[in-house]
């Protein structure tokens, strides 16, 4: 749909990246399409295990582009899914892991979708800022429940209302990305990452993944919850081969296992 969006997929990761450089990785409904597909077939194929988000050298996203979205604004007129919620859907219910790479700028949604991604990492130009009220928007992507989670009420009101700019560091300090990476060799440091994953069983990771973003319950349910997913990877032939692995002092194989 769009040769602006960049889809390559290596040794289980596949990786979209943003590819509209002169508009600073500005986000069309086309290129919102593109990433959902893209998510999508991942989420369905056996042989991707991780999925990786990144921008180009020096800028995430700009965030959506706006004259894109005034020609036909979300939500207006019913009838299809827009495509910025089918890609908002598509990021949400990946049950495989995403990374996300943050070089440079990430406005609006560029910040939002960070917060649906399982790990995030960025560079020291890394930028962060969502300035929806300063452009008479409401926050999106959940934004508003989310991130007052993780950063705290007056904190999040710091992004949301007053639309302040965060560096790579005050995102770290404040639990927004897991850690500042170098810029030289920021996309290799991410994949190594990336490959780690592969090499896990996937079953385990997808349970994991699935349990870390269920919404919060009574302990004790949580705790029969877990323990009854406990009891059924102890049955599966990820995690005998991990005890045989054990066993023969070697590095288990999940190669075979989708």
């Amino acid at each position: 749909m769009t040769d602006l969006i960049r889809v390559s997929d290596a040794n289980g990761v596949r990786t979209l990246r943003f590819d509209r450089a002169d508009k600073k990785n500005a986000i069309t409904r086309a290129m919102y399409s593109a990433m959902a597909d893209g998510l999508e077939e991942a989420n369905a194929r056996s042989d991707i295990r991780v999925v990786v988000i990144a921008g180009g050298e020096g800028c995430f996203s700009a965030g959506n582009d706006l004259m894109d979205f005034m020609e036909a604004p979300p939500h207006i007129g019913g009838g299809e899914t827009p495509p910025v919620e089918r890609f908002m859907m598509a990021l949400m219910m990946c049950e495989k892991p995403v990374i996300a790479a943050v070089d440079g700028l990430a406005v609006g949604i560029g910040t939002t979708l960070l917060l649906h991604c399982d790990l995030v990492y960025a560079t020291e130009r890394a930028l962060f800022t969502t300035p929806f009220v300063n452009l008479a928007l409401a926050p999106e992507y959940g934004s508003s429940q989310i991130l007052p989670g993780i950063v705290g009420r007056a904190v999040a009101s710091e992004m949301l209302l007053l639309g302040a700019k965060w560096d790579a560091r005050k995102a770290e300090a404040k639990n927004l990305i897991n850690a500042v990476l170098p810029t030289e060799g920021f996309d290799a440091a991410v994949m190594e990452i990336a490959q780690q994953i592969t090499q896990l069983a996937p079953g385990a990771v997808k349970t994991a993944k699935m349990l870390i973003n269920l919404p919060p319950e009574d302990i004790k349910d949580r705790i029969v919850r877990e323990g009854g997913l406990f009891a059924e990877q102890l049955r599966t032939n990820e995690f005998k081969e991990a005890v045989t692995a054990f066993m023969e002092r070697r590095a288990p194989d999940f190669s075979k296992f989708g």
